[in-house]
């Protein structure tokens, strides 16, 4: 997974955008899509505790035979590998950091990707299903898969968010 100084992540949540992922990871670069076999897309918070960044449930994946999720393969330094495990809560114990085997046009990779420890189910807020949406847009996720994203429930949150602080290059979904 890790060689020459970098790593190979599977983003499949709000890192999907690269402006999002860089705000931290500035070393970040474009890989590949890929889809991750036998997990599902859902969304919650983790325990008890309420994202306040994004004011609504967050992405995480969950085993789930013939289910798939799509998402990116960034290439990151290995610098950047404490500020990605901050950004995803793994000192906090709120994500865990698994490796995974995802699906590319070039075959499997085995990536870093994050998971909630455990969460309780919750609709992700406007502005974190727009940074999905703008993600999967930017990066070409099948057409079929960003329909799944743009068709999702939220739970109507409209003040200010992470979203915000973002700026990015794409044309808005």
């Amino acid at each position: 997974m890790s060689s020459e100084g970098h790593f190979l992540y599977f983003a499949f949540g709000s890192n999907l955008l690269r402006e999002r992922l860089r705000l931290l990871n500035p070393s970040a670069e474009y890989h590949c899509t890929a889809k991750l076999q036998d997990y599902s897309l859902r969304f919650g918070h983790w325990g008890a505790q309420w994202n306040s960044r994004w004011h609504g449930g967050v992405a995480t994946i969950e085993e789930l035979k013939e289910a798939h999720v799509w998402g990116v393969v960034w290439k990151i330094s290995n610098d950047d590998l404490p500020s990605l495990d901050e950004q995803e809560g793994v000192p906090s114990g709120i994500y865990r950091p698994l490796e995974v085997s995802v699906e590319t046009e070039g075959g499997q990779l085995r990536c870093r990707t994050y998971q909630l420890k455990t969460f309780e189910c919750s609709l992700p807020s406007p502005p974190y299903k727009k940074v999905l949406c703008l993600g999967a847009h930017q990066n070409c996720l099948p057409p079929e898969y960003i329909q799944s994203l743009e068709a999702l429930k939220t739970n109507g949150y409209a003040g200010p968010s992470l979203l915000d602080d973002i700026k990015w290059s794409v044309k808005e979904a």
